[in-house]
C-alpha cells in the first residue's frame, strides 16, 4: 500500500540559477513559516571562503537557522555522499524543532539525492582508474577529460563543471564499473518517488537580466576583496588542485596570482564561467519532474512571489 502525499513529512526546495536571488527569497519564506534553511551548495560548506561563494552572512539570515554552512576546512573534500548524510540528519534535527525544512542552493545533483533518497557508496580508495584520469587531466586539460564524460554521460556533463575533476572522474569510474551512466542510475531510483509531500521551487528569471545580475555580483565580490580572499587561500594551502580551489570565482583569480591572466582576463574569464555555469543549471532543472517554475519577471516584487508559493504549499497539504 502506497504512502499518500499528506502522509509523508514536509519538504521545501527552492532552487535556480546562480545570482537569480535564492538566498534572499529562502530568509524571507523561512521567516514566513517557521522555517530552517539547509543549504544546498557545493561551495558554501568550507570556512573563509566567503566573498567568492557569496556565502549569506550573519546580518542577511535575520536570525534564520542555516544549515550546511562553514562546516568543512578547504582542504577537506565535500561530495555527495556527505551531503546527503549532512542534509538527512538537519532534516531530522529541523523537525524536531517543530520547524519546517528549506533547501535552498543551486546544486541539483545534491537536492536529487535527498529528495528521492538515492544511495550512494562511500569510496575514497584511489583506484588505478582515478589515478589514470587523474594523470590524464594534467597531461591533456580538464577540458579534455570532461570531453570523455560527455561522450558516454552527457546529462551528467551538464551538470558537472570541467574544472570540477574529481567528479568527472568520479562519473567516468561508474560508468566503467557498471556499464551505464550514473545519471541513469539516479534517475532509476528516483522513479520510486520521493519519502518527502515536497514542493520543488524553481526561480528564474530572463535571461538577459539573469547575465547582467551575474556580472553585477562578480563586480562586486571584486569591490569586497576577492582577490584578497583567493590569495589568502593560495598562500597557505599552495594546491590549485583541491576540489575548493577549483571552484568557479577561485579558480581564476588563481590564474591571476600566478600569472597565468590580467585581472581584467581574469574577470571576464569569471563572468564567463558563471553564465556556464547558470545554464547548465538551468538545463539540469528542466529535467526534473515535478518541479514548480517561478519566473520572478511575472510577479511584482518578492512578497507576491511569497504568497504564490505559500498558497501551493498550503493547496498541497505542506503548511
Amino acid at each position: 500500500m502506497s504512502i499518500s502525499d499528506k502522509d509523508k513529512k514536509p519538504l521545501i526546495i527552492l532552487t535556480g540559477p546562480t545570482a537569480v536571488g535564492k538566498t534572499d527569497l529562502s530568509i524571507k519564506l523561512a521567516k514566513k513559516i517557521n522555517g530552517e534553511i539547509i543549504s544546498a551548495d557545493s561551495m558554501q560548506v568550507y570556512r573563509t571562503m566567503d566573498i567568492g561563494t557569496a556565502k549569506v552572512t550573519k546580518e542577511e539570515m535575520d536570525g534564520i537557522p542555516h544549515h550546511l554552512i562553514d562546516i568543512m576546512e578547504p582542504d577537506e573534500e565535500f561530495n555527495i555522499y556527505k551531503f546527503k548524510k549532512f542534509t538527512c540528519d538537519s532534516i531530522d534535527k529541523i523537525y524536531s524543532n517543530s520547524h519546517m525544512p528549506i533547501i535552498a542552493g543551486g546544486t541539483g545533483f545534491y537536492i536529487q539525492s535527498v529528495l528521492y533518497d538515492i544511495e550512494f557508496d562511500e569510496s575514497e580508495v584511489l583506484s588505478d582508474f582515478r589515478i589514470e584520469k587523474e594523470e590524464y587531466a594534467k597531461k591533456y586539460g580538464a577540458d579534455a577529460l570532461h570531453d570523455e564524460l560527455r561522450k558516454v554521460d552527457p546529462v551528467s556533463a551538464d551538470a558537472i563543471h570541467p574544472n570540477n575533476v574529481k567528479r568527472v572522474i568520479r562519473a567516468l569510474e561508474y560508468f566503467a564499473q557498471n556499464g551505464k551512466p550514473i545519471s541513469e542510475h539516479n534517475k532509476e531510483q528516483s522513479q520510486n518517488g520521493s519519502p518527502y509531500n515536497f514542493m520543488y521551487f524553481v526561480l528564474t528569471t530572463e535571461r538577459d537580466n539573469l547575465y547582467k545580475r551575474i556580472d553585477k555580483r562578480v563586480d562586486i565580490m571584486l569591490e569586497n576583496g576577492l582577490v584578497d580572499e583567493v590569495k589568502r587561500l593560495h598562500e597557505k594551502y599552495h594546491n590549485p588542485e583541491l576540489l575548493s580551489m577549483q571552484g568557479i570565482g577561485y579558480k581564476e583569480i588563481i590564474e591571476y596570482l600566478d600569472g597565468k591572466l590580467t585581472l581584467s582576463e581574469a574577470t571576464d574569464l569569471l563572468k564567463k564561467n558563471t553564465r556556464h555555469f547558470a545554464k547548465r543549471q538551468l538545463t539540469w532543472f528542466r529535467r526534473e519532474k515535478n518541479v514548480t517554475w517561478i519566473d520572478k519577471d511575472k510577479f511584482f516584487d518578492d512578497n507576491e512571489i511569497l504568497d504564490y508559493m505559500y498558497s501551493l504549499c498550503t493547496q498541497k497539504g505542506i503548511i
